[in-house]
């Protein structure tokens, strides 16, 4: 398994030391190409870049820091991944200024990111919206319809990226977020994307009442990426893991020999992605060494 970790690492970002007379020098003069090194240096070579840093840091996707990732991509040998923008977009909303708002925002970071080749571009096809009204008590009727709307959307837009950027359909994965999953792999299908499994999510239950083996399984033909998390396990607690995923492996429900069971039968070879703290992602590849499933 390939394992590699997320960009976006809040501590060093915005260190905690560091006083607040120097935070808009540290905003303005970002370097992305530090940050990258730092985690090279913990020993990650597979790096998820954060699409929603644009929001804090304008330089991030600027040719002078894309260019600093590109040459450290050729001198270490890195490999990247892109999560494309989430925080304040909505691909599937049905107000469409926003929604075609969204869709600009996405495309500004795929079109900044093509000198790095990303081996997958990962996507929140819906948003904070559609989740919203998913855990709305609606009318089952009138919620099957609102979603189906918000899944109209979401389609609407893909196809509207794919079309505009030219990237492969299959080096787009959405993601299983808090949307149910039959209706993101029915996108997947029609579009033919790829997905990318959020352990986490499908623990804590955020895409329907599915176990975990179950919506592996559902994943696996079109699985491209695994953003690697644990949870507690939704279909045993009854409770949503709202604030309890993104936590370290071995602290929750994921069964990761069966994870790594399922993979190794398909041959599973992309990438592996910590969404975690750096402590927490090594914390994370110590217990599965104690596992036996890494040496």
């Amino acid at each position: 398994m390939r394992f590699g970790i997320m960009e976006m690492q809040l501590d060093r970002l915005v260190p905690s030391n560091i006083n607040a007379g120097d935070v808009v020098d540290q905003i303005l003069n970002f370097d992305r190409g530090q940050l990258i090194s730092g985690l090279t240096k913990e020993g990650f070579s597979l790096i998820e870049l954060g699409g929603d840093l644009a929001l804090f840091f304008p330089s991030a996707y600027e040719s002078k820091n894309i260019q600093s990732l590109r040459k450290l991509k050729q001198e270490l040998g890195l490999s990247y991944t892109v999560h494309l923008p989430l925080w304040s977009v909505e691909p599937s909303t049905p107000l469409e200024p926003v929604r075609l708002g969204s869709v600009d925002a996405i495309m500004d970071v795929i079109d900044a990111v093509k000198p790095l080749d990303p081996e997958v571009y990962v996507l929140h096809a819906t948003g904070a919206l559609a989740a919203e009204f998913y855990r709305m008590n609606l009318p089952q009727i009138a919620k099957s319809l609102t979603l189906k709307q918000f899944q109209g959307g979401a389609i609407g837009s893909i196809q509207i990226i794919l079309e505009e950027t030219s990237i492969p359909s299959r080096k787009l994965a959405i993601e299983t977020i808090e949307f149910p999953l039959d209706l993101t792999l029915e996108i997947a299908d029609l579009l033919d994307l790829s997905i990318c499994l959020d352990t986490g999510h499908i623990l804590a239950g955020f895409s329907g009442d599915i176990a975990f083996e179950d919506a592996l399984e559902a994943c696996l033909p079109r699985l491209a990426e695994i953003h690697l998390h644990d949870s507690p396990d939704y279909m045993k607690t009854g409770e949503l893991g709202y604030g309890k995923d993104h936590q370290t492996l071995g602290t929750g429900e994921l069964d990761i020999n069966k994870l790594v069971e399922h993979l190794e039968k398909r041959h599973f070879q992309g990438p592996v992605i910590f969404e975690l703290t750096v402590p927490q992602a090594q914390a994370s590849l110590s217990y599965l060494k104690d596992l036996g499933v890494i040496e």
